[in-house]
């Protein structure tokens, strides 16, 4: 079966569980396009296995050039890697929105907070249920699984973490994307050729 690609039906960890008590922002992107670097940003939580435990990969991704700006490997699925994630990339540039889904990590105050200490941002999510309304995380995530997570046997979470260390860097710096014109994400991100 692995050999295959097949899996066995189980459930999985829920990623996207709503806080009904937080403030749910509305989605800003209906038909608008990203243009340029920094315009819009996309986040999101995914799961990844090592070892028979499960670990939570949140990644922050630039929607016009794909470039990963900041990721983090957590052993839960609480909002303090998800603030991490967003200052490390708040380090590199401002966008202009900032999308997610409606996750009780991404509605916390606390990380709505961190948006807020930038007035510019606009703060958008992703309808409930519609997975469609953050595209480019889901194709980031079904990349990474395709190219890094199922292909590889995680002993442990610092083993995972180190693979998909290695694996971003390759992505963001070697991996060329038809939909950039074969380019690499960190061309299109900062403008190089």
């Amino acid at each position: 079966m692995k050999l295959m690609g097949l899996e066995a039906l189980y459930p999985r960890p829920r990623t996207s569980i709503p806080e009904p008590a937080h403030l749910k922002y509305p989605y800003l992107l209906k038909d608008l396009s990203a243009e340029r670097p920094d315009q819009i940003w996309g986040t999101d939580i995914t799961y990844i296995r090592a070892e028979g435990m499960w670990f939570y990969l949140v990644a922050i991704i630039d929607w016009f050039s794909r470039y990963v700006l900041s990721w983090r490997l957590a052993e839960t699925m609480e909002v303090g890697s998800c603030i991490e994630t967003l200052e490390e990339a708040l380090t590199i540039a401002i966008p202009d929105i900032h999308n997610s889904d409606q996750g009780s990590q991404f509605t916390a105050e606390e990380y709505i907070a961190v948006i807020k200490r930038h007035p510019t941002i606009r703060i958008s999510m992703d309808g409930r249920g519609r997975c469609f309304d953050n595209i480019f995380t889901e194709r980031l995530w079904r990349t990474v699984k395709y190219e890094e997570v199922y292909v590889k046997e995680y002993r442990s979470g610092v083993d995972a973490r180190a693979s998909l260390r290695d694996y971003f860097i390759t992505y963001n710096t070697r991996r060329l994307h038809s939909s950039l014109n074969y380019k690499t994400p960190a061309e299109v991100y900062f403008g190089r050729s």
